[in-house]
């Protein structure tokens, strides 16, 4: 199985023992081939193997020895490929879009965005400007010998199980919209909430956290739940609507036709209108509270409290390990946390939740997209050998 190709018992062990050498090559430094070996449990002569298999075929590259100080004689290093297989990931908000190309290490290599009013406006036409936003990065891409294994797109709605169809995106107006048809073949489409929580998975430093609940918000809020190191999706793949779950059922009417939602206090939108925020962007709204603007202060303080009363429900329901704050709302997390925390606080049922429970992404706002593109990477990693097999079927 030199190409990767091959069936029957043996053939599938060792696509088995390939993708555990290429994850645990993906979850540390470089390492040698009998560190690999002594970390996944096969022989040093298998995972010797399995490595120069993955050298020809671009997805490892030798970094020379190992580094002094090692006991024994020193082995070669070895690490992921800075070239060949890549993830693309494009996003559709309400006001931009954006896609950006991540090596096998999750490093963005490179990245465009363009300002798009895109509420209202017919999918085909948003979906054009994106594909010629995808052709432009992967473009420069391939100057820097990078090729997409994949793409995901990030949208901000109910996505079918299809992983290919918008059932439902409020904000933008949209129902039925046929987005992968659109990006071409190797598309794949989820909610941007659930990426923006695998991003925290994968990228964001969290060491030994499997089991939270990550919140966002743009113009709406979503959040997702990761559960044993898995994405929750729920029966219908619609979990995570925390942004309708009602906080004050007196309140505003939402733009799903419901009354008091979270998102009519906690979304974008809510916040800058009620802070008087001329701009309509978060960075004013963040600087006029860093200088003590009493709307603003106001605006997020109510903010906050509204978050931390839908976040209790969900504490109380799923008890994750922590709560992760992304996206935008990470940008304001000096003045939004400690309504959160004060209202998880008087509402968990756990005493023991505490307020250091309560995390900000590193990510910030490019946790969405480059969880999407790095789900592409992801398919690489948990099956080299099949990205090897398509490779040579390209060829």
């Amino acid at each position: 199985m030199g190409n990767g190709k091959g069936s029957g018992p043996q053939a599938g062990l060792r696509r088995r023992n390939m993708a555990l050498v290429m994850q645990a090559l993906a979850a540390g430094e470089q390492t040698t081939r009998a560190t690999v070996a002594a970390a996944v449990g096969l022989t040093r002569a298998t995972v010797s193997t399995l490595v120069d298999e993955l050298l020809a075929a671009g997805l490892l590259e030798e970094r020379g020895a190992q580094r002094p100080g090692t006991v024994g004689r020193p082995g070669t290093a070895l690490a992921l490929s800075d070239t060949g297989a890549a993830g693309l990931g494009a996003e559709i908000g309400v006001d931009h879009l954006a896609a950006c190309v991540v090596d096998l290490r999750g490093t963005v290599r490179c990245r465009v965005e363009a300002p798009a009013a895109n509420r209202g406006r017919p999918a085909p036409e948003v979906l054009g400007e994106l594909a010629a936003l995808a052709a432009d990065v992967t473009g420069q891409a391939a100057a820097l010998g990078l090729r997409p294994a994949g793409t995901t797109v990030a949208v901000p709605g109910l996505v079918g199980r299809d992983r290919r169809t918008v059932l439902r995106a409020p904000n933008l107006g949209w129902e039925q919209a046929e987005v992968a048809e659109a990006l071409g073949p190797g598309t794949v489409v989820d909610n941007e909430a659930n990426l923006g929580a695998l991003a925290e998975l994968w990228l964001g430093g969290h060491d030994r956290l499997a089991d939270f609940v990550h919140v966002s918000a743009e113009i709406g809020i979503g959040a997702a739940v990761v559960v044993e190191g898995r994405l929750f999706r729920g029966a219908r793949g619609f979990a995570g609507e925390l942004g309708h779950v009602p906080v004050r059922p007196d309140g505003p009417r939402c733009s799903c036709g419901a009354h008091g939602c979270l998102e009519t206090y906690a979304g974008e939108e809510a916040l800058l209108r009620a802070a008087k925020v001329s701009t309509g962007r978060v960075p004013e709204l963040r600087a006029a509270a860093a200088a003590g603007d009493p709307a603003a202060l106001h605006a997020l303080e109510e903010a906050g409290a509204a978050l931390g009363i839908a976040l209790s429900g969900a504490v109380n329901l799923l008890d994750p390990q922590a709560v992760v704050v992304g996206g935008p709302l990470a940008d304001l997390a000096p003045w939004l946390l400690p309504g959160v925390r004060r209202e998880l606080a008087d509402r968990v049922t756990d005493r023991r939740w505490r307020p250091q429970d309560v995390v900000t992404s590193s990510l910030g706002r490019d946790g969405v997209l480059r969880g999407a593109a790095y789900s592409a990477v992801r398919a690489v990693l948990d099956d080299p050998a099949a990205w090897i097999m398509s490779a040579a079927d390209r060829a």
